[in-house]
């Protein structure tokens, strides 16, 4: 599954699954330019990179702005001369049911967690296209598939990202542009661990959450990371449209 002399943008790739996805397809031959909002946390995975010999570049960008992200794309053209690979990582998750969500809420989720996708995909385009193709992974959620009453504004906004990747895949396929979702379960990250420690009894929370699972757990960003660069790579060259529940067995149960 190699990336070897692909150019490759992950949004969020600070910390958690982006982190993670950035060093695993800069240690397979990528050239990564990690964006992330959190100056701190996107400097230090670009100089980890670096320290363990992979190519890449830090850019700090609101992937709900327009302007942020057309600078970017240029940043992955003079850095490494064009793009291949994007992964829209980003995102952003508050509580709330529906009632509780307020027009703050709702419009906070969905302007990170989709029109960041829309954004970053569609300038990410035109760039794609002057390398005759390339993959585009997003990172979507089991809660686009599925409810949780805590999240309304979340779930709207990953059921929206799976939508308009069927439209993108749909539309570019004949150009050689390949748009895939991945749809995680729980996953160890900060967001994750900042869930447990809320609770009371954060053991008993977490012990709660793994029974949920067929494995009798959640997975590392490093297990999601594997299936980005399967998505990224040309091993899955006749994969688009689709999206890949990797949930440990979340999902599979009725009761």
């Amino acid at each position: 599954m190699t990336v070897s002399n692909k150019i490759a943008i992950v949004t969020g790739g600070g910390s958690g699954i982006g982190q993670a996805t950035a060093l695993l397809l800069a240690a397979r031959g990528a050239s990564v330019i990690v964006a992330d909002i959190d100056v701190e946390a996107g400097t230090n995975a670009a100089h980890e990179i670096q320290r363990l010999g992979g190519k890449a570049e830090f850019c700090a960008v609101d992937v709900s702005v327009a302007k942020d992200v057309e600078r970017m794309i240029a940043a992955a053209r003079t850095a490494f001369g064009g793009l291949d690979i994007l992964v829209n990582c980003a995102a952003v998750q508050i509580l709330a049911t529906l009632d509780e969500t307020t027009e703050e809420i709702w419009d906070n989720i969905h302007r990170v967690n989709l029109k960041g996708v829309f954004l970053c995909s569609k300038l990410a385009i035109p760039a794609m296209l002057e390398r005759g193709g390339g993959s585009i992974v997003n990172i979507a959620s089991v809660l686009g598939i599925v409810a949780d009453p805590m999240l309304a504004a979340y779930c709207s906004a990953k059921g929206g990202v799976l939508s308009l990747s069927r439209v993108a895949a749909l539309t570019y396929g004949s150009k050689n542009i390949r748009v895939n979702c991945i749809c995680p379960g729980d996953v160890e990250t900060p967001l994750v661990q900042a869930y447990f420690d809320s609770a009371a009894n954060s053991e008993a929370l977490r012990k709660d959450v793994y029974e949920k699972y067929a494995l009798r757990r959640i997975a590392t960003p490093e297990e999601i990371a594997k299936t980005v660069a399967f998505l990224a790579s040309d091993e899955s060259s006749f994969l688009t449209g689709s999206s890949l529940v990797v949930d440990g067995g979340l999902t599979v149960k009725c009761y």
